[in-house]
């Protein structure tokens, strides 16, 4: 098959759903597919453009069997309302003749959010008479008015629109949790066009590690200390506040040490807090590159999941399965009814608690630093359900056969518009 992966984000950027994009787009290649992959210039999460990619309109990029086909972006570090507006119009705009440059796909699979991207994914498909499939990795602007990133009336109808226009154009919706399904079909959504398929982790590559001689550990100074860790995005949804306030109540124990990992900017609004409440035992770290992930994740003796208690109930951070296929205990400060509990819970590997509750997490972690066989039981039976549910290949089995069937069943229809098929590939910016 060729298979045109349009999202806008994709590796280098290191958290988020460019890894799980790259490794999609990586583990179709290996099975033989041609991938070819349209994304904007690596951003995220400091919102910067990175280095070697500032000031080009496009840029061609092979890696590991994959064509990348990179498009300038509009961006602000520090976006209001239409500054996030300008940046996804403008990836829209210049992504349009990227499309055109490469093969004709057999099927197109398009990442929401952002959600405005379904224009163009929309036209490829239109022109080139080839299956869309939504990949749904959150339903917006749901997600975004809960947790009050959206206010304008008019927007929210406007992305309304535009979500119903999404799951009507699309040939089949592909979401990361039951949590989304059941939305989507209360919202008249056909639930044969759904399918699930959970986001995955590379088990090869995350796996349980012992603490002993670990880089890691050493270059931080954490040799001996137990660890308690936060990795990844740090925004509204998560109000990593309640991670400080949870160490201030466990100060009186040195043994124990909150790591929380992030981007810079967000981390020195935290570094404040930490300050401001007398948090000496926080230790705040810029993200690492992903070859460290598993060192990071063996030094941990648990790993937090924090949200909101306003946070939107099919909510379901990636980080889920990586924390289950590092074999460590996770902490989940989430609301008990949402897809992010049901997920812990279902696995066996974590201990929820009430969410924005600094005494609850505090206390769970106590419990798991004063009972480590508890941590360790918690741990394998994590490990064990990432195996047996969330691996890497067990995703690309799903999607292979997913969008084999797809493609199977388009060519077995007569084709009404002609083929568009350029010769020319693009050349670098």
């Amino acid at each position: 098959m060729h298979i045109l992966i349009y999202s806008y984000n994709y590796h280098p950027e290191p958290i988020g759903i460019a890894p799980l994009m790259t490794e999609l787009a990586e583990g179709l290649v290996k099975r033989g597919h041609k991938v070819r992959v349209i994304t904007g210039m690596p951003n995220y999460p400091q919102r910067e453009i990175y280095d070697g990619y500032r000031g080009k309109w496009y840029i061609t990029e092979h890696k590991n069997g994959v064509s990348i086909q990179r498009s300038y972006l509009r961006i602000k570090s520090k976006p209001n309302l239409v500054d996030r507006l300008l940046l996804e119009l403008s990836f829209i705009f210049t992504s349009l003749p990227q499309a055109f440059k490469g093969k004709r796909p057999d099927v197109i699979i398009l990442t929401v959010p952002p959600l405005l991207g379904i224009l163009p994914a929309t036209i490829f498909s239109w022109l080139y008479n080839c299956p869309l499939v939504l990949n749904v990795q959150d339903i917006l602007p749901e997600a975004a008015v809960r947790v009050g990133l959206l206010k304008n009336k008019w927007m929210i109808r406007t992305l309304a629109a535009l979500e119903k226009f999404a799951y009507r154009t699309a040939h089949t919706i592909s979401v990361i949790a039951d949590g989304f399904r059941d939305n989507l079909v209360n919202k008249g959504v056909p639930v044969n066009k759904i399918v699930c398929i959970p986001n995955w982790v590379n088990i090869n590559f995350i796996h349980p590690l012992p603490k002993q001689n670990n880089s890691w550990i050493s270059s931080h100074q954490l040799d001996g200390k137990f660890v308690v860790l936060y990795s990844g995005n740090i925004a509204l949804t998560q109000g990593l506040e309640t991670v400080i306030e949870a160490a201030v109540c466990l100060r009186h124990i040195r043994h124990i040490v909150f790591v929380i990992v992030g981007e810079s900017i967000a981390l020195q609004r935290l570094q404040e807090y930490c300050l401001l409440n007398g948090a000496d035992n926080v230790l705040l770290l810029p993200l690492q590159p992903r070859e460290k992930l598993p060192e990071m994740l063996a030094a941990s003796d648990i790993g937090l999941i924090v949200q909101k208690r306003n946070v939107i109930s099919f909510n379901m951070p990636s980080k889920i399965p990586l924390l289950l296929a590092s074999g460590r205990p996770i902490v989940g400060s989430v609301p008990a009814t949402g897809t992010a509990a049901k997920a812990i819970e279902l696995s066996g590997g974590g201990i929820i608690v009430e969410p924005e509750s600094p005494d609850a997490m505090a206390a769970a972690v106590y419990n798991l630093y004063a009972n480590p066989t508890l941590g360790t039981k918690l741990g394998k039976a994590g490990r064990q359900f990432a195996e047996e549910n969330y691996s890497l290949e067990q995703a690309l089995d799903r999607y292979e056969g997913l969008l084999s069937n797809i493609v199977a069943n388009q060519k077995s229809t007569v084709s009404i518009l002609p083929k568009l098929e350029s010769k020319k590939s693009v050349v670098d910016g």
